[in-house]
This record gives structure tokens, C-alpha cells and sequence, in this order.
């Protein structure tokens, strides 16, 4: 069977629409995946989702290894069962808490040693390990362990980490078990395109079934992350999916679309709802703003999420105001819907008229 499949190639640009099967069902690119990082997205239930036309989300190895623990989770049916969401999953490996958290953490050639921030306790991951996790946890695409590094740092340390992540790439590819799911390696190398270039073309040898892009939107800028982009993508194929991590603002995504670039994941949806900000077909709107006490219009004339079909705007001023939690539910569930908006208009401008060039109506 095969599991990747282009369906349509838009004619101006590199952008494309494919199909990617998991054990778990078939979803399109390009995609937005909310982040499930403790197996919820924030403020939302599985059928908010589900009304916000979401097929795929990314949750996390690291965190549900702290808690409750895969054992728990795999004792009680697997990740899907255990949050009620029977669509694919894609996990990270823990990797980017090796950067976040990169002041509790002690990386060697053999893994990484976590600090638990909460009670001192000890974790050490190695690259065998993290798949056993996320064997254990029943994701549908799972990824290897890597070490991305901060920015700025310097060739030699960015050089040392690429390495190291090849050497992880290799052990996780022998430490697979599981047949029913995707493995894919992460392309690190920083700011530097020929370490990009290097660890791109060593993962493709190595004959994982993805590739992630990792390591980015980590305050280089867009001019240093596109150009890192377009460097990988001159050594994988168009055969393979394709998937930027933790990127990003529409704009950001919209232009990834256009190089070749099918899947992308962000916190920023829902952590900017929580913060009171919408994003709309227009512009973004901060809701505590005083110019809103009365302001009938829904956030987002254009848009048909639950939000918008029912709630003004003073409305979701005054839940803010009035510190209540459904003001945070309603403006994530907007933000969600959005970035799945986006992408599912690109995927149908490609599929009917092959004519993206980087412009989308909302």
C-alpha cells in the first residue's frame, strides 16, 4: 500500500496537495496540526475539533512520559483511546525540550539527561528509549530523537549537534519495533546550509519514511529560516512528506506551502487565543481593546467556526474582562479553525485550479 501519495501539483509554484495514510486514516496536506502536548489542545474537546475540520494532531513524548506515563497510557488502550481521539497522531520525540529546556538538560553522544523542573528528579533519554515511548504511546508518525541548537551558535556547535542527531537517526531506525507506524528523521544543522544539506541527504540514505525540519523559528528570522528551508529541499525528494516544525504565523506557512513544505505545527492558535488574540481574514484582533465594549460583529465576518456564528465580539470582550474560561475556549476554537481554513482553501485552489502564487482569499 502506498502510504504518501501526491494527488496535485499547483503550476506556479511548488506548492501541492498529498495524501498521507496512517493506521489510524487518511488526511491531506497541507495541514496544520494543533498542538495536543499533554494529549489535549488547550481549551478544547475532541468534537470542537472535530467541527473545526482538524484530522491530525501532534502531541509529545517527553511530557507524557512524565505524566501519567506511557505504560499508564498503553494500559489503558494507547494514546487514542486514552483522549478520545481516534484520528492520526504524529509525536514528538522530545527533541525541542532539549533546546527549551536546555538548562536542565546534560546531552552526550549517548542521550539526554533531564532535570524534572518540578521535583529534581532525573530523566535520561536516549534515542532507543524515545521510541520505545512512542511505541508504547500507539502514535501513527512517530519521529527520532535530535538535538536542535539555540541561536545564534557557532558552526563547530551546530556542526557537533547535527552529527550527534545523525548518530541518534541511525539508532532509532534499529530500535523500531512496530510495523503499523511511520518513522521519520528530523533534518537539523541550524543556520548553516551545508550542515542542513548534509543531514538531509545522510537522513534520505538512511531510509526513513518522512522527513521533519527542525531547529527553526527559533529567533533567526525569516530570511535565515527560508533559506535553510530551500537548502533541504534541493536534496528530498518530492516523493516524501515534508514537515516544519513549530512553525508558524499564516504568512510564514503560506510561503512554506509555496516551496514544498505539506505540514506544519505551532502553539500559536491557541496560546494567542488564551492571550486575548484572534486572528481574522483582515487583521488581528486583541479583544480586551476598549473599542470592542459594544461592538456587535462577530470577530470574523468571513468566518463559519462556531465562534463566529454565534458570539459578537463585545461578548468576547466581556468574558476576558470578566476572567472566564469560556472566553478562552471561544477565541481557541476561532484560531483553530482559521489556520485549518487556511490550508483547506490552498488544498482546494491546487485541486481546482492549480493557481496558489502565494495568494490566498479568505
Amino acid at each position: 500500500m502506498n502510504l504518501f501519495r501526491i494527488l496535485a501539483q499547483d503550476k506556479g509554484t511548488k506548492a501541492r496537495v498529498c495524501e498521507i495514510t496512517t493506521a489510524h486514516g487518511t488526511f491531506l496536506t497541507p495541514c496544520f496540526m494543533p498542538v495536543a502536548t499533554n494529549a489535549t489542545v488547550k481549551t478544547l474537546t475532541p468534537d470542537n475539533l472535530k467541527e473545526c475540520n482538524v484530522f491530525v494532531l501532534i502531541s509529545n513524548a517527553y511530557h507524557l512520559h512524565r505524566k501519567p506515563g506511557e505504560k499508564v497510557i498503553e494500559k489503558l488502550g494507547g494514546l487514542h483511546k486514552f483522549m478520545n481521539w481516534h484520528r492520526p497522531i504524529l509525536m514528538d520525540s522530545g527533541g525541542f525540550q532539549v533546546f527549551s529546556l536546555s538548562e536542565l538538560t546534560d546531552v552526550s553522544d549517548e542521550g539526554v539527561e533531564f532535570k524534572d523542573p518540578l521535583n529534581g528528579n532525573t530523566i535520561f533519554f536516549t534515542p532507543e528509549r524515545v521510541i520505545g515511548i512512542q511505541e508504547s504511546l500507539g502514535a501513527d508518525i512517530i519521529v527520532q530523537l535530535d538535538q536542535p541548537v539555540p541561536y545564534p551558535s557557532s558552526y563547530e556547535i551546530t556542526k557537533e549537534a547535527t552529527l550527534r542527531s545523525l548518530n541518534w537517526a541511525k539508532r532509532s531506525i534499529n530500535a523500531k519495533k512496530r510495523s503499523n507506524q511511520l518513522l521519520w528523521g528530523i533534518v537539523q544543522g541550524g543556520v548553516f546550509n551545508d550542515l542542513r544539506k548534509l543531514s538531509a541527504k545522510s537522513l534520505l540514505d538512511m531510509g526513513f519514511e518522512g522527513f521533519a525540519i527542525g531547529g527553526l523559528s527559533v529567533g533567526e528570522g525569516q530570511e535565515l529560516m527560508f533559506s535553510a528551508i530551500e537548502s533541504i529541499l534541493e536534496i528530498l525528494p518530492d516523493k516524501y512528506p515534508r514537515y516544519l516544525m513549530g512553525v508558524g504565523t499564516p504568512e510564514d506557512i503560506i510561503k512554506a506551502i509555496n516551496m514544498g513544505i505539506d505540514l506544519f505545527d505551532c502553539v500559536l492558535p491557541t496560546r494567542n487565543a488564551r492571550n486575548g488574540y484572534a486572528f481574522t481574514s483582515n487583521d488581528v484582533v486583541r479583544i480586551k481593546n476598549l473599542q470592542y465594549q459594544t461592538d456587535e460583529s462577530p470577530l470574523d465576518s468571513n468566518c463559519r467556526c462556531y465562534t463566529c456564528r454565534n458570539f459578537s465580539r463585545a461578548y468576547l470582550r466581556h468574558l476576558f474582562l470578566a476572567e472566564e474560561i469560556l472566553g478562552l475556549s471561544l477565541l481557541s476554537l476561532h484560531n483553530v479553525y482559521y489556520f485549518q481554513y487556511i490550508t483547506e482553501t490552498i488544498r482546494q485552489k491546487i485541486l481546482t485550479i492549480r493557481d496558489f502564487k502565494d495568494k490566498i482569499i479568505l
